[in-house]
C-alpha cells in the first residue's frame, strides 16, 4: 500500500470520529479499497477532495474548537495559578524527579510499545512477574522477539535512557525555551523541528506536519493538510516541558502546550497536550492526583470527547479502585480508538495516576499494563 492510499484510509477513520456522514464515508471507503497501488496520483487526490468536502457533526464541532480563545471560552472554572510553595532547593529536586520519572516510564514501556494488553500480560505471566513491578525481563526463549532498539530497556541491560521520540520532544521543548523564552511561538517550534529532528525520527502527525513545513504550508495548515493523525497522541507526548517550566501555573502550561500542539494537531489532539501540561504544572502543588487531573481538565473544553473520557475514568475509579477492572472498563469503552490516539491513552495515563496514589512504580506500571502506546 502506498503512503498516499494509507493516508486516505486513515482519513476515513478520522472523519468518522468527527461525525461525518456515514453513508458518504462508506461509499468513499469502497472506492478507496479498490485502488491499486499503481493508482494515478490524480485519482487519489480526487478522493481526498471528496473527503475534504464532508462536514463534521456540527454539534460536536461546536464543542471542540482548535483556537486558543475558543478553547478558553469553553473551559470550566479553574485555579489558573497555584501557590507553588517550594524553596529553590525543593523545586530543583522536584524537577530532577520529573526528568528521571519521565525517563523511567519511557524505559519501562518501550520494550512493549504497541503490544496488546493481553500480550503484555502473557509475557509477564510466562516469567512469573505479573503484575508488573520491575523493568521487563530479558527473556531469551520467549517466542515474540524484542525490537533491536528496545533491548537496552530490558532489565539487566539498562545503562542509560535509550533514544526515543517521547524523550526527544522534552529536550526539544527545553531547547525552544532556552532560545526564545516564554514568548516562543509555534513558528519557533517549527524551526526547531526542522533544525533538530531527522524526518524519519518523527512519526504519524509529526511526520505529516514536518512534510507540510517542507512544502511551505503555514499553521494551521501544517496540522490539517493530508493529516489523518491530527487527533492522535503525538502532541500529548510533547507536554512535559511546558508543565515543568510553568510549575504551579496550569493556565500558562496549557498555553505553552497549545502553541506547540497547533503545529501538528487539532481539537482533542491539542487538548491532550494542554491537559497533560496543566496536570503536570498542578502536580508540583497538589498531592491528590484526582485534583491534579481535574485542574488539567479545567484548561480544555468542558464537553470535548477527551474531557468525557477523563470524567469517566475519575468516576470509575471512585466507584471501584481495582486496577484490572479499571483497565478493563477503559478498553471496553475506548478501545475502538487507534492504539496511539489521544483519548484512550490519556485515559490510561489518568488511570495510572489514580491507581498509583503518588507511588511512581505503581503509576507507571499501571499505565504500561494498559497496553497501546506504552512508552
Amino acid at each position: 500500500m502506498t503512503e498516499a492510499i494509507k493516508l486516505l484510509k486513515d482519513e476515513i477513520t478520522q472523519r468518522r470520529e468527527e461525525g461525518c456522514d456515514e453513508r458518504a464515508l462508506a461509499e468513499l471507503k469502497r472506492a478507496i479499497d479498490k485502488l491499486p497501488d499503481t493508482a494515478p496520483q490524480q485519482t487519489v487526490e480526487d478522493l481526498y477532495l471528496r473527503l475534504d468536502r464532508l462536514q463534521p457533526d456540527p454539534t460536536l464541532a461546536a464543542k471542540e474548537p482548535s483556537d486558543l480563545d475558543g478553547i478558553r471560552a469553553l473551559r470550566p472554572d479553574g485555579p489558573r495559578e497555584l501557590d507553588l510553595g517550594l524553596s529553590d532547593e525543593q523545586l530543583t529536586d522536584r524537577m530532577l524527579g520529573a526528568w528521571l520519572a519521565r525517563a523511567a516510564g519511557c524505559t519501562l514501556g518501550k520494550p512493549v510499545e504497541g503490544w496488546p494488553r493481553g500480550d503484555i500480560r502473557a509475557l509477564l505471566e510466562s516469567a512469573g512477574e505479573y503484575p508488573l513491578r520491575h523493568y521487563f525481563p530479558a527473556l531469551s526463549d520467549y517466542p515474540r522477539k524484542w525490537h533491536p532498539g528496545n533491548i537496552g530497556c530490558l532489565r539487566g541491560n539498562i545503562t542509560r535512557m535509550e533514544r526515543d521520540d517521547d524523550m526527544d520532544y522534552t529536550f526539544l521543548g527545553l531547547r525552544v525555551m532556552e532560545h526564545h523564552g516564554p514568548e516562543f511561538t509555534t513558528d519557533h517550534v517549527a524551526r526547531a523541528w526542522l533544525d533538530e529532528l531527522p524526518y524519519f525520527r518523527v512519526y504519524t502527525a509529526e511526520r505529516v506536519a514536518y512534510r507540510n513545513l517542507v512544502i511551505e504550508k503555514s499553521v494551521p495548515e501544517t496540522a490539517l493538510w493530508r493529516n489523518p493523525y491530527r487527533e492522535w497522541i503525538g502532541a500529548q507526548i510533547r507536554a512535559d516541558m511546558w508543565g515543568y517550566v510553568a510549575a504551579g501555573m496550569p493556565e500558562l502550561a496549557a498555553e505553552f502546550a497549545w502553541r506547540d500542539a497547533a503545529l501538528s494537531h487539532v481539537k482533542n489532539g491539542i487538548y491532550g497536550e494542554m491537559w497533560m501540561a496543566a496536570t503536570i504544572a498542578a502536580a508540583f502543588c497538589v498531592t491528590d492526583m484526582a485534583e491534579a487531573i481535574r485542574i488539567g481538565m479545567s484548561e480544555i473544553p468542558a464537553e470535548c470527547r477527551l474531557a468525557d473520557a477523563l470524567r469517566d475514568v475519575l468516576a470509575w475509579y471512585e466507584d471501584d479502585s481495582d486496577r484490572e477492572r479499571l483497565l478493563d472498563r477503559i478498553h471496553e469503552t475506548y478501545g475502538h480508538y487507534h492504539p496511539v490516539h489521544t483519548i484512550n491513552i490519556a485515559a490510561l495515563v489518568a488511570a495510572g495516576l489514580l491507581v498509583g496514589e503518588n507511588n511512581l512504580g505503581t503509576t507507571i506500571s499501571t499505565a504500561v499494563m494498559g497496553g497501546w502506546d506504552t512508552d
